[in-house]
């Protein structure tokens, strides 16, 4: 039997169960989550040199964060192209999409770097209102983003691995690479192993260390695979599309939750340190809920390349149950712990005092969240990018914006704040709700 075969009977004849749905999540939740574990980890060294070096780190990690956050789209968009290809049973096409990711991942980490060298200063004078933090994150911004190039091209193959419904190799390259920052991370930033002592500059060099180490082997398995390097200019005018329209997806993310953010500060130290809490418990749950959407994404993905419209429905209502069914859990644990959980993150009366308001939207909005992170996956897994951007953009300009800004105005405090991201996953539940009923998603073939 030969390879394309046995991928059209996969697709054909294997379930979609939940032990197939967890082989591809648990190792994407993995992937997900070793960045923010290794920052925390990175936090704890540097916050050891004082405060003016723990502000340095985090104002040049903002930018670093914000300039990598734009160009997710190597990874999902990716994801969704060459897991079209594998589904219907042409491996070297779907990997092919990798390749092109790839180079386009070399060409606008290039450009990043460029960008930000010449505009790091006034970038971060912006930021910090210049001053010793803005000196402080200067050296470790010149120095990190030298790393840019790699971080995109771990984005590209995460991309077409998972398109290929492998999550397992791009865990362990991840591991591997976060694994030797974690080494050289405190060595180079106070001296240890007879290493030079660089100060806050170490975390730099260690981070970029890491990535290109990671990136490195993300190009071993592509080349691995033995296909075409060539440049293809109809591939990545094809990818570049798709990535505009994810890459203003994610545009409206960023504007809404700066926004929340700005907001909340204007209320008090109080009140932006409650919504900073709750919002990292948001980011966590939604990482988990992502990893059940990665799921989807490749299995849609490849059932749609292979024209079973049957397969991918199938996976759609899996995944959504799944996902929803996890978010019930997680909502029920921090309900019942109301009162236990938040003092875990501060002692501050205050803060205690201001947290109960988005915690409790947080709990009431968990399930839904569970619905539109599920129904996330499957229409970026059916390549439906343009439809995903404008419900984004619309759900963030009618809901969560408004509402933000007119908290501020009416000092409606976190109720409103809160209230504006609630409305923003109503809204975008009844997007991606009427989109995926609709069936207008279930697109076959590979263009």
């Amino acid at each position: 039997m030969t390879s394309c075969s046995r991928c059209r009977t996969l697709l054909a004849d294997e379930p979609v169960t939940a032990w197939r749905i967890a082989a591809l999540a648990l190792p994407a939740l993995g992937v997900l989550a070793a960045e923010p574990i290794y920052l925390l980890f990175d936090l704890a060294v540097v916050g050891r040199l004082g405060a003016l070096s723990l502000a340095g780190l985090a104002i040049g990690g903002l930018v670093l964060a914000l300039v990598s956050s734009q160009l997710t789209f190597l990874s999902y968009g990716t994801t969704a192209r060459s897991a079209r290809f594998f589904g219907v049973g042409d491996r070297e096409a779907a990997v092919g999409e990798g390749v092109q990711a790839t180079w386009l991942a070399v060409g606008l980490g290039l450009v990043v770097v460029v960008a930000v060298q010449a505009l790091a200063v006034p970038v971060l004078d912006v930021i910090s209102g210049g001053g010793p933090i803005a000196d402080a994150a200067l050296p470790w911004l010149r120095v990190a983003i030298l790393g840019a190039p790699a971080i995109m091209i771990s984005m590209a193959g995460n991309g077409w691995l998972r398109g290929v419904q492998d999550t397992v190799r791009p865990l362990r390259y991840v591991l591997v690479g976060f694994g030797i920052s974690a080494v050289l991370c405190p060595s180079l930033v106070y001296g240890w192993l007879g290493l030079p002592q660089l100060g806050l500059t170490g975390s730099a060099v260690a981070n970029v260390i890491g990535q290109w180490i990671a990136a490195l082997l993300f190009c071993r398995a592509l080349l691995s695979e033995q296909v075409g390097v060539r440049l293809q200019p109809a591939v990545l005018r094809a990818q570049l599309v798709m990535g505009r329209d994810l890459a203003l997806r994610t545009l409206a993310f960023q504007a809404c939750f700066v926004s929340a953010g700005a907001v909340a500060a204007r209320f008090g130290a109080a009140a932006v340190a409650a919504h900073q809490v709750v919002l990292q418990l948001w980011n966590f749950l939604a990482l988990v809920l992502d990893s059940l959407a990665i799921a989807a994404q490749s299995l849609v993905g490849a059932a749609l390349g292979a024209g079973r419209l049957g397969h991918a429905k199938s996976v759609a209502w899996r995944v959504t149950l799944f996902s929803t069914a996890a978010a019930a859990v997680f909502a029920i644990v921090f309900a019942a712990g109301s009162a236990v959980l938040p003092g875990l993150f501060t002692s501050d009366p205050a803060v205690l005092d201001e947290i109960a308001v988005p915690w409790w939207f947080l709990v009431g909005q968990l399930t839904v969240a569970g619905v539109v992170f599920a129904l996330d996956g499957v229409l970026l897994g059916a390549g439906d990018a343009k439809f995903m951007r404008n419900a984004t953009l619309a759900s963030a300009l009618i809901g969560f914006l408004p509402l933000i800004w007119l908290s501020l105005g009416y000092g409606w405090g976190l109720v409103g704040i809160w209230s504006g991201l609630s409305l923003f996953m109503v809204l975008r539940l009844a997007f991606v709700g009427w989109r995926t009923v609709s069936g207008r998603w279930l697109v076959v073939g590979t263009g």
